[in-house]
């Protein structure tokens, strides 16, 4: 039984270096890479299985990249099905410079999937979510995919009786209408996706609550990056603040955070907990290099400190 599933439509090998100073033109010599799974809803299964909670990736791979990225998947131990591609999983490039503590990264386009592959990557979902009770859909999607894929995604899993965990942006995210049960947006995406402004937290409040009262979902957990999150129902938003940790790399920090809320919500830990869970989680990561993964030891010492809370936007309507 698959209790939960990630869909991961863009995956990646990520690539992470570093090099003195980051400058036009010259060679810049890099010290010793290290490559990591990467891709949206693989970075919440691996996550999960750090905190001892199987999830399996489904994604599409291709060429030479696609079998490595298999390979890095398989020795963390996280289960995982594929759709074979014709195209190369596309690879992404993070370089920390040293002289300034800075980070570029350089994420490449995926490939191109034709609609075969795209409808093989429906079916594997359908079939690996048969007995899910979440279904986690993360990330950009390749070129050749439909805009309106995740909707075909969330009437899929709706119909199967699952929760959708969506994290997207832009287009993709605009396109959903129906038939998610929790959406993770960060600001910015939140306010392309509502078209205005969100200057305050109550303005980001109600932009998530139109969310809600038009159907698209039923929680939304708002990141707010250093400052935490805000989660948002149709009955109340709270704010959690996050705690101070050192920065190693911004990479993954995201995905983190929903794999430590679903971890609550898997174990039946009421919204609150299972948000701050995930705060504790998303700050973990940003001790890490590229994608490496966190550890759950300090998620857990992370999550012991979030202790403060407040009701946001005007309480309980």
């Amino acid at each position: 039984m698959n209790d939960i599933v990630t869909l991961t439509m863009n995956p990646a090998l990520d690539i992470t270096t570093v090099t003195g100073r980051v400058i036009p033109t010259d060679k810049m010599r890099c010290g010793t890479p290290r490559r990591d799974p990467g891709g949206g809803g693989i970075n919440v299964a691996r996550v999960l299985n750090v905190l001892g909670e199987q999830a399996t990736a489904v994604f599409p791979s291709g060429g030479h990249s696609g079998r490595a990225l298999e390979d890095l998947v398989a020795t963390e131990g996280v289960h995982s099905r594929t759709v074979t591609i014709r195209g190369s999983t596309r690879e992404s490039f993070t370089v920390n410079e040293e002289q300034t503590a800075l980070q570029y990264r350089f994420v490449l386009p995926g490939p191109l999937l034709t609609p075969l592959e795209v409808d093989s990557c429906l079916h594997l979902l359908t079939t690996t979510a048969a007995d899910a009770r979440f279904v986690v859909a993360s990330g950009s999607l390749p070129p050749g995919v439909p805009v309106d894929f995740y909707q075909i995604v969330a009437d899929i899993v709706s119909h199967r009786g699952a929760q959708l965990v969506l994290d997207t942006s832009g287009p993709p995210l605009r396109a959903v209408h129906r038939g998610v049960y929790l959406l993770k947006p960060s600001i910015r995406e939140l306010r392309e996706c509502v078209g205005r402004e969100l200057v305050t937290i109550d303005d980001q409040v109600i932009a998530a609550r139109d969310l809600i009262s038009s159907g698209v979902c039923e929680v939304v957990v708002l990141s707010l990056g250093a400052a935490g999150a805000v989660h948002v129902t149709a009955e109340e938003a709270e704010h959690c603040p996050s705690v101070k940790v050192p920065v190693v790399s911004g990479v993954g920090a995201g995905d983190s955070m929903v794999a430590g809320t679903l971890f609550g919500l898997a174990r039946g830990w009421d919204m609150r907990d299972s948000v701050r869970f995930g705060i504790a989680a998303g700050a973990a990561m940003l001790g890490t290099p590229g994608t490496a993964l966190c550890c759950r030891a300090d998620i857990e010492r992370y999550y012991a400190q979030l202790t403060d809370r407040a009701t946001v936007g005007g309480g309980e309507v």
